[in-house]
């Protein structure tokens, strides 16, 4: 049992006892961890508010080497997530963005690259800017860095190029795009729009980072700007909710539904005989 020190991002905090929380943290340095914070529900502690979910914090704790929880120590708050203007839909992406983190990532896995990406897009949420554009540069750079990026080139199955001409047939299975010899008999198979004058490619770094900024160039895939299918993201995960939703729409967990084609788009019900409509989330 060593002693260690880390920014993390608080993703979930359950109560232990009276006195104690049990956080989950997703840290830089050692991926994400399960820990014991004693005394954090007393009204005098010694983390204050540091342990607050969403927020950023540098923590000491003592990592053990079992499975059992590791012990939180000291936490110094370093930032409050605060969605300027009480902003309710920057403030659901930023639970989306720390549930997409909890259930896509393993203990002790550290990814550096991953939680400076978490870290910008919840200081990019609270200052206001635009939720789809942020939430789609995250899910883009999420999936290429632990590794569920699918196959945008080739075909998943047989690895012959793809080339588009209007539509594209997407496996969520396989992890990508199928050829038409490959397409048949295939379950969880959607069809994906691309560039009608451009090969289906593969998002580069640079593609991450200006998702949802500019329309599709001329020859340029609409993959890159365009918001993955959200069935791809739900797969990688048991459920994925949609920000910009409150509570108790933000899917199977919450009671609610998710069958959303995009970040923004906004549920409409059709009105059911005999039963009083409900008023749209």
């Amino acid at each position: 049992m060593s002693s260690e020190k880390t920014t993390a991002i608080v993703l979930r905090t359950v109560e232990f006892s009276e006195t104690s929380l049990v956080v989950t943290l997703f840290t830089r340095e050692f991926g994400k961890v399960g820990a014991l914070a004693k005394g954090a529900r007393r009204l005098k502690n010694p983390f204050e508010s540091a342990l607050d979910v969403l927020t950023l914090c540098r923590i000491v704790f003592l990592h053990k080497s079992s499975d059992a929880l590791d012990l939180v120590t000291e936490a110094k708050l370093l930032r409050r997530f605060r969605p300027a203007g009480r902003n309710l839909f920057g403030l659901y992406a930023g639970y989306y963005v720390a549930e997409l983190l909890g259930a896509m990532t393993d203990e002790d896995d550290p990814h550096p690259e991953l939680f400076d990406l978490a870290d910008e897009t919840l200081e990019a949420l609270a200052a206001g800017e635009a939720v789809p554009r942020r939430i789609i540069r995250f899910e883009l750079g999420a999936l290429q860095l632990l590794g569920h990026m699918p196959a945008l080139e080739h075909c998943a199955e047989c690895g012959t190029p793809v080339a588009t001409t209007g539509r594209v047939a997407f496996a969520q299975i396989q992890g990508g795009v199928l050829c038409p010899a490959c397409r048949a008999g295939k379950r969880q198979v959607i069809s994906v729009s691309a560039a009608d004058d451009g090969p289906v490619g593969r998002p580069r770094q640079h593609d991450v980072a200006s998702a949802g900024d500019q329309p599709a160039e001329p020859g340029r895939a609409a993959w890159r700007t365009e918001p993955l299918p959200r069935q791809l993201v739900r797969s990688k995960t048991s459920h994925a909710p949609v920000p910009g939703r409150p509570v108790e729409c933000l899917g199977p967990a919450a009671g609610g539904k998710s069958h959303d084609k995009d970040v923004a788009h906004v549920r409409t019900e059709t009105a059911i005989p005999g039963r009083a409509p409900t008023a749209p989330c």
